[in-house]
Order: structure tokens, then sequence, then C-alpha cells
């Protein structure tokens, strides 16, 4: 059992739950307020389908060890990181 990251998934949960379901756009770093359309939706669409999942999959990661995992560990939040990305570029943006 890896501890950082567990630490650092909890911390994204953490996140998560923040941003989600609390709202608190202020967290996320690197948006132009004035170009987004809906920052409720904004907010879920990155606290539950960002930082829910590699939060999760990080929690996973520091307790199974397998080969490889890092390699998975990274694509996986590329992949997500990615579609969340396209998403809120084409939905949420003027």
């Amino acid at each position: 059992m890896e501890y950082g990251l567990l630490i650092i998934g909890i911390a994204l949960l953490l996140v998560s739950y923040l941003v989600g379901v609390k709202k608190q756009t202020w967290l996320l770093a690197g948006f132009n307020e004035k170009m987004v359309k809906n920052k409720s939706l904004l907010g879920t669409i990155t606290g539950l389908l960002f930082f829910l999942p590699v939060g999760l999959i990080v929690i996973i990661n520091s307790i199974i060890d397998y080969a490889h995992e890092g390699n998975v560990l990274v694509v996986a939040i590329l992949v997500l990181l990615t579609s969340v990305y396209l998403f809120i570029n084409r939905r949420l943006l003027d």
C-alpha cells in the first residue's frame, strides 16, 4: 500500500466534492469566468466527471499493486482530461 497515493486520492475526492457538489468553481484555475455560460454545470462536469474518477483510480492504485500501474494511471487521467476538456470547450464556452 502506498500511503502517498492514498492521501492524494482522498484530496482529489475532497476537491471533487467541493467543486461538483458545493459548486466552488474558484478552485478551478485557468478558465475565464466571463466565457463560461453555466458555472454550475462546469462545476458538476469537472467535479463529478473528472476529479471523482481520478480520485477513485488513484485510491485503487494505492491499494492494489500490479504491473505497469503507473502507465495505466497516466493513460486513464489523460483520457478523462481530454474528454472533459473537449466537452467543456464544445458545450460551455461562448
